[in-house]
Formats: C-alpha cells, sequence, structure tokens
C-alpha cells in the first residue's frame, strides 16, 4: 500500500513568458492535513489546477495514488479521487440543494430524464456524511455562506473523494463558522480523507494542520510537519522578510485626550441605541459577527446609510452625515468591507483610484484637471505606503490583493481625514499586507488620527485595538480593553 496520495515533482508552467511554476514539489501523505501556503501569486492556485487536471503542466510528474499519469485530465483526476472546492464553491445559486448535490452524479451516468425521488435520495446520502441538517428543497442563493461551503464538501464526498482541497475556505467565514468547518474537516481526517488546505492565515494553519509546504514566487520554500514550523518561521518563509515591531499600543488613558468621533443612541437600519466615544490617536475596534449591525455601524458614520435616532459628533459638534461627500467633508473616510465591488475601479489606473478623491482639490480654475497632477499625488502615496508595483499607469487589477488594498487606504488619507473607519481592513491579503497595514495604522494613530477598525477577525482587533466594543444583533454587547483586551475574551463574548 502506498503512503502517499499525492506526489507531484518538478511541476512547471508558464503563461506567455511568465513562469508562474518553476519545478514545484508536493507530497500529501493519505489521511493526513496539509496546508499548501503561500502568498497572492505564489502559484498556490496554479498547482491546484495542474492537480485537478485542469491546466496541463509544461514538464514535472504526477502520480496519485501510487499512479502516474503522463497527461492527467479532469475526468481522470475526478475518477481518482480528488475534488477541489474553490473560492466559489462551483454551485448553482439558482437550483435548489438537493439538485446541486444530484446534478453531478446524474449527469456523470448520462441519464436523460429527472427522477425527483432519485436525486433526493443521493442528496440525502450526501449530506448525511457530515450531519449537514439543511433543508434540501430550499435555493442555494438564500444559504448562508458556510452553509454553501458544506453543500460543496457534501458533492465532493458523494464522488468517492480521496483528496480534498480546499482553497482559501475560511474567507468569507465567521470565527464560529471555521469551527464548525474544522470540527467537519478533522472527522474527515478520521475516515481516511486526505485534506490539502490552501491559506495564508496563520493561526488557522497552526490549528488545522499537520504538515505544511510553503511556496514564494513559484518555487518551493519550505515542507515539514507542523511541531517544526514556529510563527517566525513561517512569516519568514512566506515572504522572505524579517519583520520590525509593529508599534505598540499606547499605554495610556484616551478619555483624556480629545474626542474625535461620538455618537449617543445611534440607530439605523440594522442596528440602535449605540453609543461609544473615539478619542484623538486611539484604535477601536467595533466587533461583531455577520449580522451583529458592525457593518452597517460603519456606514451610517460615513455618510452611506442614514440613521433614523441618534446623534453623531464630530470634535464636539454635532453633525448630520447625508452623503459621503459630506462625511468626507467633516474629515471622515472609509475603507469599505469589499474593495472589489465597493473600493475600486478595476479597469482603472492605480493613479486614477488613488487621485479620485482629490479631483477638487486638485483641479485648478475653472475646473482644468492636470493628469500630470494626479500622478504626482498618486506617485507620492504609491512610494510612502508602499504600494508593490513597477508604473502606477498600470490598471488597479494588476496587483496582489494586499497592494489593491494598499490603494484604497492611500486614497483616502489623500483627502487627510480626521477619522478613518476600516471595515475589514486585512480581509484576503497576506501575511506580509497584513504586517504592513497594522504597521501604517499604528503609526497613523501614533501621530494623532483616530482610528475606527470594524472587524468579526479576533485576532486582528486584539493585536491592532486600544479598545473594543463588542456588538450583538444590532446591539452593544459589552466592551474590553487593556489586558482584558486578548483572543480569548473576545472569542468568549462575539461567540
Amino acid at each position: 500500500m502506498k503512503e502517499n496520495v499525492l506526489c507531484v515533482k518538478g511541476i512547471k508552467k508558464s503563461f506567455g513568458g511568465v513562469h508562474a511554476l518553476k519545478g514545484v514539489d508536493l507530497t500529501i501523505k493519505k489521511g493526513e492535513i496539509h496546508c499548501l501556503a503561500g502568498e497572492n501569486g505564489c502559484g498556490k492556485s496554479t498547482i491546484i489546477k495542474v492537480i485537478s487536471g485542469f491546466y496541463k503542466p509544461d514538464g514535472g510528474t504526477i502520480e496519485i495514488d501510487g499512479k502516474e499519469y503522463a497527461n492527467l485530465n479532469t475526468a481522470e483526476a475526478i475518477s481518482a479521487g480528488i475534488q477541489v472546492i474553490y473560492q466559489d464553491f462551483s454551485i448553482f445559486p439558482n437550483l435548489t440543494v438537493m439538485e446541486n448535490l444530484a446534478f453531478n452524479q446524474v449527469l456523470a451516468e448520462k441519464k436523460k430524464f429527472v427522477n425527483k425521488k432519485e436525486y433526493r435520495k443521493i442528496a440525502e446520502e450526501a449530506v448525511r456524511k457530515i450531519n449537514f441538517n439543511v433543508d434540501l428543497d430550499a435555493r442555494v442563493e438564500s444559504l448562508s455562506v458556510a452553509d454553501k461551503q458544506l453543500i460543496a464538501i457534501s458533492r465532493a464526498l458523494l464522488h468517492n473523494a480521496k483528496l480534498i482541497i480546499m482553497d482559501e475556505p475560511t474567507t468569507a467565514l465567521t470565527s464560529k463558522e471555521v469551527k464548525r468547518l474544522f470540527a467537519i474537516i478533522n472527522e474527515l481526517k478520521k475516515e481516511g480523507i486526505t485534506i490539502l488546505f490552501v491559506s495564508h492565515k496563520l493561526d488557522e494553519v497552526f490549528e488545522i494542520s499537520d504538515s505544511i509546504t510553503i511556496l514564494r514566487s513559484g518555487e518551493n520554500v519550505h515542507s515539514c510537519p507542523i511541531q517544526e514550523m514556529n510563527e517566525e518561521k513561517f512569516t519568514y518563509y512566506m515572504t522572505g522578510r524579517n519583520f520590525d515591531a509593529v508599534p505598540e499600543k499606547e499605554k495610556i488613558s484616551f478619555e483624556e485626550r480629545k474626542s474625535m468621533l461620538k455618537t449617543e443612541n445611534l440607530s439605523a437600519p440594522g442596528f440602535e441605541n449605540i453609543s461609544f466615544d473615539l478619542h484623538e490617536g486611539e484604535v477601536l475596534g467595533i466587533v461583531g459577527q455577520l449580522g451583529s449591525g458592525r457593518t452597517e455601524l460603519s456606514l451610517a458614520l460615513s455618510g452611506m446609510l442614514k440613521p433614523f435616532a441618534g446623534s453623531i459628533f464630530l470634535e464636539g459638534k454635532e453633525v448630520r452625515l447625508n452623503s459621503v461627500s459630506e462625511a468626507q467633508k467633516c474629515g471622515i473616510a472609509l475603507v469599505p468591507e469589499d474593495r472589489l465591488t465597493e473600493g475600486l475601479f478595476l479597469p482603472q489606473p492605480i493613479y486614477k483610484n488613488i487621485s479620485v478623491t482629490c479631483l477638487d482639490a486638485l483641479a485648478k480654475m475653472a475646473g482644468v484637471l492636470k493628469e500630470d497632477d494626479e500622478k504626482t499625488l498618486s506617485q507620492s502615496w504609491v512610494d510612502d505606503i508602499g504600494v508593490a508595483t513597477k508604473d502606477h499607469t498600470l490598471p488597479v487589477s494588476t496587483l496582489s490583493g494586499g497592494n489593491q488594498q494598499k490603494v484604497v487606504l492611500a486614497r483616502c488619507l489623500a483627502t487627510k481625514p480626521k477619522v478613518l473607519i476600516l471595515n475589514g481592513p486585512t480581509v484576503g491579503v497576506d501575511i506580509g499586507a497584513k504586517y504592513d497595514i497594522h504597521k501604517l495604522l499604528r503609526g497613523l494613530a501614533k501621530n494623532g488620527m483616530a482610528v475606527l477598525v470594524v472587524s468579526d477577525d479576533v485576532a486582528e482587533v486584539s493585536a491592532l485595538c486600544d479598545r473594543a466594543i463588542i456588538m450583538k444583533a444590532g446591539k452593544f454587547a459589552g466592551e474590553l480593553k487593556g489586558e482584558e483586551l486578548n483572543n480569548e475574551n473576545l472569542y468568549k463574548v462575539t461567540a
């Protein structure tokens, strides 16, 4: 009996002269949870598509369960027990749970007629494998992200999966949903199913993995059992950088400092009676699970959601924020939750994405705007904030997730805000960019800016914030500060 379920050696893949994989090796033992880690653009997605037969490699060998494949295609990969659950789950939102689960199997058997009893039998078998309690007649579009993921897992198990590849499976999950997913992964492991867990999140890697392979720039950097890895090594292997310490939190009483943003019994669709005071130089966290009202609060504070009760004060003066432009004039800037749909003009150049909030200030008499002025402003922020690009005239879509987030930050900071609100400041960014953003935010606070971090990332809030307000079901549910503000306490109060 072969010990390894997968063994790939010397895999190479290029796209138009760009070397995505430069001889990558990956060996995964049967029944283990193996983490494939690396920053955005390191080659993780490419090697997954090679293993699943979607891409044909330019060189190297692929061996699955002891059998070598000369020209692996998707049908052969599925037949060999390889199943991939991508970030979008590849499910049909307009179909029911039952139809999504049964569709592939019925299609594979080339059946010409729909038999709903057979569909239901297949679906019931699928959800039973992971004790997934769901309405089989519900449309998938009506379900949570976590339930959609469990549908994808259930469907994978119908095909006698030996190796399930999960591509960034926790990106859109709350901490409670992550725990539920990890429990299912561990149950699959007990049943002898191997998991390739693709991630760049340090805490999750150490919690769930048995072993780890790290890629950087399309090459192997390090492979080892997880017991031989630590946080410092992980960060270095991922990025090739040794990081300085993020500026420490100020150990002072912020109540003695100037009030920058204050709410009194603020209510809007999604939350009610929220009162807090954010002070000069303070990083305040608003933490809660999906549906807690945290996102709606950030929208109300930035002029995107109209409150129906309560008051907002800026530097002690009551303000009405009826639009984003009014909030900006008051000195409030928002980094939105989803940079791709809410924060960036993806086809446009980087410099235009940065300068767009400052067009009035850049315009000369008679409203004449010079492109050179936009580029000068952009270049200064690209340099200051560390956006990794060879040319800021390239489309912002060419950047990695972390660098795109830095562009959104630069655009906000270009308005010279007094209060910076960030909804999920490091969602979907790699470990290097996360460090850079945290360091930047602590530096801004040290220079007097008031920073409001809205997040469900417990580790981020405890590391970054001076104080945290907890929200549940649209209401204020507590506050943590000082030594009380740590991961353990935050997990308890947000669960």
